[in-house]
């Protein structure tokens, strides 16, 4: 075969270095980005930070071209939403009659619990400083403490904890017992326990003696799995009480703590600083960046001088980096505020009603309106947060699934958890809506929606089923 040339001619997407940092800065969350900018700001001498007064950016009519290239780079999308939900540990049957202690971290009753100064072990170590006991069994408490969970919970057997002292020391189980029993009669209340029913009824033997309480002792010790499954008729029957006693002996229990530890964990607190805030003006809800989040930068006007003196300095290709940057940062919250309000415009029922009035929307029809592609949707939607007068939101939450109506149209399925949440709020606490029940209710609003995916929504939502809502 000859050797010969030929010329052909194509076309691909070169990804500079400054596109590069054009979309590695739109995927980045308002902390991330801060982040990176601190590593800039430390390795670029032209660059430092405009403390003068901040002028947010305005949604500009065209993309730049650095963007609009990257759109048939990557075709990634997301389209998950935020959901929050409550759950009461007492509705919980896995949860309340679980033998291992650990209940669910939603636990409406104790998640706003606040991070503590002292530790549990700490607050457990003090206590026992004040003992007047044995070296011996001083240790035997200390190796107790020391295997307590944050919850306060022994989630090992003595046995087991036994084998992991020394043999020398010849630990009888019947000392760690005795030891346990110190334990259990520090504060706080039902420490120490194994399971969630030993807390219980730590709890509830150090209240005063009355009628309420033996018999909420006595369904703490016997029955719990009835009382979590709401089988109030056996309970009834088995305690041989009557509805006003059992209704008490409930109240009493739910009021105990199921995590008596938790108090003294400390809780890792994330903070989110909105990027978008949304606000009413004559009439209509406009979006804007929030100062906050807008990180002021500038080219130090010190080295800038020095440069435009000498030519040729090796400062000059950092300036080019400052002035990619400056550009690129000014550009990711152009696109933010530009899809921000493109939402907002779609979605002006939810700020006015709520959830219920949540229309449907994909990435897709927000890309076609602003000629951009769906993977660029989808990095401005994830990690950057809206604040509004309903609350604080990620971008992605106003995006979601759709069911269709009996008129031809389509319901959010936001809106119909919503209506879910608050067709059970409404409801007799006797007589609970089934799920074919809300199925029905939803159908006769023109909404056909199956009662499996009633079922799902209502799981998401964290609400129990229709038996363990009713009430005595």
């Amino acid at each position: 075969m000859k050797p010969s040339l030929q010329l052909k001619l194509s076309q691909h997407l070169a990804l500079t270095p400054q596109l590069q940092q054009s979309i590695r800065l739109l995927q980045l969350s308002t902390l991330e980005l801060e982040q990176e900018l601190e590593k800039y700001l430390q390795e670029n001498p032209l660059l430092e930070r405009e403390e003068e007064e901040y002028a947010p950016p305005k949604p500009s009519e065209t993309e730049p071209a650095e963007v609009a290239a990257t759109e048939g780079a990557e075709a990634d999308t997301a389209t998950s939403s935020a959901e929050a939900s409550e759950e009461s540990w007492l509705g919980e049957e896995s949860n309340y009659a679980s033998s291992s202690g650990s209940f669910d971290d939603d636990d409406s009753d104790y998640q706003d619990v606040q991070a503590a100064t002292t530790s549990l072990h700490e607050h457990l170590s003090w206590q026992l400083g004040l003992m007047k006991i044995s070296e011996r069994d001083r240790t035997l408490v200390q190796c107790l403490i020391g295997a307590l969970d944050d919850d306060g919970y022994l989630t090992l057997s003595l046995e087991e904890l036994a084998e992991t002292l020394p043999p020398e020391q010849e630990i009888e189980p019947e000392e760690l017992q005795i030891a346990l029993k110190r334990l259990q009669h520090f504060d706080p209340t039902g420490v120490g326990a194994r399971n969630a029913q030993e807390c219980l009824a730590l709890q509830l033997e150090a209240l005063p003696v009355d009628p309420t309480q033996v018999l909420a002792l006595k369904i703490v010790r016997n029955h719990l799995d009835l009382l979590a499954s709401r089988d109030f008729a056996k309970l009834k029957k088995l305690t041989n009480c009557d509805d006003d006693e059992l209704r008490e002996a409930q109240f009493l229990i739910r009021s105990l703590n199921p995590r008596p530890g938790a108090q003294y964990a400390a809780l890792d607190a994330r903070y989110i600083t909105p990027d978008v805030v949304v606000r009413k003006i004559r009439g209509q809800w406009t979006a804007s960046i929030n100062a906050d989040a807008f990180p002021r930068l500038r080219i130090n006007s010190l080295y800038a001088q020095i440069l435009s003196q000498q030519r040729g300095s090796g400062l000059s290709g950092q300036l080019q980096e400052a002035r990619w940057l400056i550009k690129n940062v000014q550009q990711r919250f152009d696109t933010i505020l530009r899809v921000a309000q493109s939402i907002v415009e779609r979605q002006r029922q939810f700020f006015d009603h709520g959830e219920v009035a949540m229309r449907p929307l994909v990435l897709r029809e927000i890309a076609d309106i602003l000629g951009l592609h769906e993977s660029t949707v989808s990095r401005v939607t994830t990690q950057k947060y809206m604040a509004t007068p309903r609350g604080i939101f990620e971008l992605k939450y106003f995006f979601g699934s759709h069911v269709a109506t009996e008129t031809g149209g389509a319901c959010s399925a936001t809106a119909i958890r919503a209506l879910i949440k608050q067709l059970v709020g409404a409801e007799d606490a006797k007589k609970p809506l089934s799920d074919s029940q809300i199925s029905d209710l939803l159908g006769q609003q023109g909404i056909v929606v199956a009662r499996r995916t009633i079922a799902k929504y209502r799981e998401a939502l964290g609400i129990p089923p229709v038996k363990l809502r009713k009430t005595i």
